[in-house]
């Protein structure tokens, strides 16, 4: 399912205009965003967790080269699926 996709089912699963589905997911995925930017987590009670985590700088090889390279140290998006969400794909 693409963001096209979810916006869909999200207008029809919430009898809305897609339009204003549009609207509430960006403005969920924007609020996740600025939130992780802000160094805090969002946890959604039975669906997961997102939060930020550092990465240290480490050493890389290029696979075609084998040339060494260095890779920065850099903040990744992660999440963390709670109980209810792991549950209902058993």
């Amino acid at each position: 399912m693409n963001k096209g996709e979810l916006i869909n089912a999200l207008a029809k699963k919430l009898d809305v205009a897609n339009a204003q589905a549009d609207k509430m997911l960006n403005a969920f995925i924007d609020t996740v965003v600025d939130t992780l930017k802000a160094g805090d987590e969002v946890a959604i009670t039975g669906f997961g967790t997102f939060s930020a985590k550092k990465r240290a700088a480490r050493m890389g090889v290029n696979p075609r080269t084998g040339t060494k390279l260095q890779i920065p140290a850099m903040t990744v998006p992660k999440f963390k699926a709670g109980k209810s969400f792991k549950d209902a794909l058993r």
